[in-house]
């Protein structure tokens, strides 16, 4: 599926609606820590906590999230097998045990996968936490009635693919072993590096079969995590956390749980989310927003006041936009075409249209600029910030076009969106200038979506996006440029069809890759080496900017999320 990132970009604000917001840092508060700087006296525990956001926190069940890291509000309540690491920057990447005591012991080949519980892990009625609680939520995940999670182990899972859950299937997966109470194995097709980070997902939180009330399961689940659920009103609209008594720090060293209590309203205008925080009266002082960035107006203004600013956290998530091309589609299978156009293209324009290089990076490569995707600097078509226009009439000449060409550019009309009017409009003048006359189809944001993710109707020139699942470069090239991975009867994010025998060797050799440092260093060289072949060029990496309550202590922002991890922050 297209991963957007948290919020859409939308009237100034992001669309990541996994689970993530997001993400990048640049200017203002470079990260967490130098907002925490200023936030006051040593954090301590009590209080509310307020979240207020745009977008509701939906399907609150672990089997229906589709979250990285185990989610932002939802690891209030569910802990996973492995969890992402609660630090700034790009110590945030790292994956770390979570209800397991390490993340994961690989074994033939990376096809096997054990792990072990820690001791003294309890549910909030104080009842143990087991393996075989593990395994039924993954089942759970499978039945039809509770679709909407992570895909992965349908496809990862020995026997997987044609299961439909539990409640048909009580009999479960035998792919997935739990010889006791504290051990649980899982048994995959094809060789998984990256398993540890998949297993973050929610998905692999544990859910007593005994309290499994089904598609109810939303509005009272049995918390493993340092939080309660009292109220859930209007599927996630407005959601009451307090604490679990029976949630151990010492079992947990990811989760500080400051506050008594965590408020988390939805359905609010994103403008007012910010003028509410910006004000911070009465309650709004003690109020965070996960979901929603500050616009180009909102930003100049604050950055006119030093207290305001201070109060901005800035972050990073995996997300790159850029245009896409079809091959099949004349004349861009010719590759001196899409050349051209990579050389027309004007990045500083097209950045300032989605609002300036405060909230945009500019990008060169597919892979965004994070050491966990294996980011390696390279432009295969330098034309500097503003284009090389002259470069690309010279490799229009050779493709055959010396008087230039009109072509289409796919987009969406959502004014303010990633793929929208601006971007669009700046590219079209961008190209004006290399002799390529583009003619702008703009459509309505859903047929828009319908139309680039199916192979029978995706035009040959448009925007697109796309951000991870998690901070790898796996889930970044694989949906891409797999050509196993195109879908011809159904939602196709391999926008180029690109089906090379060597890209899908190295992309199995990579997964096989354990050490995820090492494996890193490979899908930098694999994005250079597709790269090279102009099936898409990247435009930007956007950055995200959010205010937080002047009382908000211990400000924490990962480059696995982008956005504050309400899992640290205080109001005491």
């Amino acid at each position: 599926m297209r991963h957007l990132p948290v919020t859409s970009r939308r009237l100034g604000v992001i669309a990541i609606g996994l689970a993530i917001a997001a993400g990048a840092v640049a200017c203002g508060p470079k990260s967490g820590s130098d907002a925490k700087a200023g936030a006051g006296a040593k954090p301590q525990k009590g209080g509310t906590l307020y979240v207020l956001n745009n977008q509701a926190q939906e399907d609150f069940d672990p089997a229906r999230l589709y979250t990285s890291g185990g989610g932002n509000i939802p690891s209030l309540v569910y802990r996973t097998l492995t969890t992402r690491n609660r630090a700034d920057g790009a110590a945030g990447t790292k994956v770390v045990p979570d209800l397991a005591t390490n993340t994961g012991e690989p074994s033939q080949n990376a096809t096997v996968w054990t792990y072990h519980l820690k001791d003294g892990l309890k549910y909030q009625d104080g009842t143990p936490i087991t393996t075989a609680d593990i395994k039924y939520d993954i089942e759970r995940s499978f039945a039809p009635e509770l679709s909407g999670g992570a895909p992965y182990l349908r496809d990862w899972l020995v026997g997987a693919a044609d299961y439909q859950g539990p409640y048909k299937d009580p009999k479960g997966l035998a792919s997935i072993e739990t010889p006791d109470a504290k051990t649980i194995v899982f048994h995959l097709d094809k060789p998984e590096g990256e398993f540890p980070l998949l297993a973050t997902q929610t998905s692999f939180a544990p859910v007593p079969k005994a309290k499994d009330t089904g598609t109810k399961y939303a509005e009272h689940p049995v918390s493993s995590g340092p939080y309660v659920v009292v109220s859930n009103e209007n599927n996630g609209e407005h959601i009451v956390l307090k604490r679990n008594p029976n949630w151990s720090a010492a079992t947990d060293d990811q989760r500080k749980a400051y506050p008594d209590v965590i408020d988390v309203q939805s359905g609010i205008d994103q403008a007012v989310i910010n003028q509410r925080l910006a004000a911070g009266v009465g309650k709004d002082a003690d109020a965070v927003t996960t979901d929603t960035n500050l616009g180009p107006a909102e930003l100049a203004k604050i950055t006119g006041d030093k207290t305001l600013a201070s109060r901005v956290g800035t972050g990073h998530f995996g997300y790159t936009d850029y245009i896409a091309f079809n091959p099949k589609v004349k004349p861009f299978d010719n590759v001196k075409v899409r050349e051209a156009i990579a050389y027309a293209i004007n990045r500083t324009t097209v950045v300032n249209a989605q609002g300036g290089s405060s909230l945009n990076e500019a990008a060169t490569t597919f892979l965004p600029q994070q050491a966990a995707f294996g980011y390696t600097p390279y432009d295969p078509f330098p034309a500097g910030a503003t284009g090389d226009p002259a470069k690309a009439k010279e490799l229009l000449k050779e493709a055959g076009y010396p008087d230039g060409l009109t072509v289409s550019l796919s987009h969406d009309v959502t004014k303010g969106d990633e793929q929208g009017p601006e971007v669009a409009t700046a590219i079209q003048e961008a190209l004006k200038l290399a002799g390529i006359t583009v003619k702008l189809d703009g459509q309505e944001h859903n047929a828009y979506s319908d139309k680039i993710h199916n192979v029978k109707t995706e035009p040959g020139f448009f925007l697109a996006g796309w951000g991870a699942d998690w901070p790898s470069g796996g889930p970044f090239l694989g949906p891409i440029f797999d050509g196993r991975q195109i879908v011809t009867g159904g939602d196709n994010f391999n926008n180029a069809q690109l089906n090379d025998p060597s890209v899908n060797n190295e992309i199995d050799a990579i997964n096989k890759i354990t050490d995820l440092k090492a494996a890193a260093v490979r899908w930098g060289a694999l994005d250079k080496k597709i790269g090279e072949q102009a099936l898409t060029v990247p435009l930007y990496h956007p950055v995200y900017k959010r205010l937080y309550g002047k009382n908000v202590k211990n400000i924490v922002i990962s480059d696995w999320t982008g956005v504050l991890d309400v899992s640290q922050a205080a109001v005491k």
